[in-house]
Parts: C-alpha cells; structure tokens; sequence
C-alpha cells in the first residue's frame, strides 16, 4: 500500500502519489483542490479515489514533507 507491491504500481503506491503531490508543490505552494485536479489530470488512464489522495498526503504530512499553513499545502523547510 505504502510501497509498490506487486499487486500495486509505483504509480498507485502512496509513495508513488505522494511524489507526484511533491511535484506539483515544489514551484508553489497549492490548495487541497487545486492538487487534487492536478493529480486527476494527471493520471487519467490509472485514476486514484479521492482517500487514497488524502491518504498521500497523510502520508506526507507524518513524515514531515509538508506542511499547511493558511490553507495551503506546502514542502517543509527540510526538504
């Protein structure tokens, strides 16, 4: 789940969807929706439920990659 698997493509893995978050949020800071659509977008022929998203950046957030402030997702100083 967090990882790939066989089962489960680094694409679709957390990892996987968390880099792509990581992407988006490197040029700027984003909002929740504004990610969301993005992912969407991207990954069209293989497309992710909106959990397994949030699940992403829960993710992310435990491990201390982003952070949010004023309702805006962005990386943490750290990274």
């Amino acid at each position: 789940m967090i990882l790939p698997t066989k089962h489960i493509t680094n694409e679709r893995s957390l990892l996987g969807v968390g880099a792509d978050i990581i992407a988006i949020i490197q040029k700027r800071p984003e909002t929740i929706s504004s990610i969301w659509n993005k992912i969407r977008q991207k990954k069209k022929k293989t497309p992710i439920s909106y959990r397994w998203f949030i699940l992403s950046l829960d993710l992310l957030y435990i491990m201390g990659a982003i952070k949010i402030e004023q309702g805006l997702i962005r990386l943490a100083s750290k990274c």
